[in-house]
């Protein structure tokens, strides 16, 4: 039976959890609290611990990143959380699968591929990109074997208040009032659906291994906000309306409150067309994203259940 280590009990380590185990899989999420997700064994720890993760890693197959500090403590965590799980998967020999995001693709002019080099605008994408540079030599060094699987902005049941299409756009819509987004909600986004990022993960961590040492992008739908309210209504048959939170606004607001002043420094994906290739994926793991429209109508669901 495969054995995993999920390090991350949030919302994408959860889905992952619910992937594995429908699996038959066993698996361990690691988490600082140890919280207890469903099919699992929990086991509290450090992330950025070597010795803690090490030891959690032991007898694995699998070691899986998920984790994901607050904005504002990316600079002094990731480092530490990256070293301690390419130490483990040293240390334990479990293969090692990197959940990432598109922050080193900085701002774009072209749908993001895989293929594209790092070009990071802002620091969080320069954390993310040393982190899994750091990863990728430690693959070609021979040293452990690991791949990175990038989405795009998460939504889906459960997504909560700081995620960009969460409570804070569909409960509004819902109540037939206006939801705030970053940006312009007339640009079109990539949005990755939470159990696509899932499927995606189980995908590259079961690749061969001519498939590892490189990122997959998560198969994802591109929409603009504003065009997603207009379906929402239709589903609902509620009016609700999206506008726009003005960039220079969000940096003001940032003075007082360090989440807002690092969510203003990525604003940038929402104020021009933010949008992936996944062709590569698609062909190569064979995962494709779940239709708009069910994954939709499932989302806009579990937010009117509350």
């Amino acid at each position: 039976m495969p054995t995993h280590l999920v390090l991350g009990a949030g919302l994408i380590g959860a889905a992952l959890t619910r992937e594995l185990a429908a699996r038959g899989d066993r698996v361990t999420v690691a988490s600082r609290r140890g919280t207890p997700l469903p099919g699992a064994t929990p086991v509290a720890l450090h992330a950025g611990s070597p010795a803690d993760v090490s030891r959690a890693a032991r007898g694995t197959d699998t070691i899986f990143l998920c984790t994901n500090p607050p904005y504002p403590a990316w600079a002094t965590e990731w480092p530490p959380v990256f070293e301690a799980a390419i130490a483990a998967a040293r240390n334990s020999g479990a293969s090692l699968v990197v959940m990432g995001n598109l922050y080193a693709h900085g701002r774009v002019t072209h749908p993001m591929t895989a293929a594209d080099a790092p070009r990071p605008a802002e620091h969080k994408g320069e954390i993310r990109a040393r982190g899994w540079a750091d990863v990728l030599a430690a693959h070609s060094r021979g040293e452990i074997r690991a791949v990175e699987v990038r989405a795009s902005d998460y939504f889906g049941p459960g997504a909560g208040p700081t995620a960009h299409l969460g409570h804070r756009f569909f409960d509004p819509l819902l109540a037939g009032k206006t939801a705030w987004a970053v940006g312009d909600p007339a640009q079109p986004h990539a949005w990755s659906y939470l159990p696509d990022i899932a499927r995606t993960l189980v995908a590259a961590a079961s690749a061969p291994s001519g498939l590892w040492g490189r990122p997959w992008l998560v198969p994802s739908h591109a929409r603009s906000q504003r065009d997603i309210a207009a379906e929402v209504e239709a589903i609902t048959g509620v009016a609700g309306r999206v506008r726009g939170i003005p960039t220079p606004l969000l940096r003001a607001l940032g003075a007082f409150d360090a989440q807002l002043r690092e969510v203003a420094r990525c604003a940038y994906q929402f104020e021009a067309p933010f949008l992936v290739d996944t062709a590569d994926t698609e062909a190569a793991l064979g995962v494709t994203a779940t239709p708009w429209g069910t994954a939709l109508a499932e989302t806009v669901a579990a937010y009117q259940r509350g």
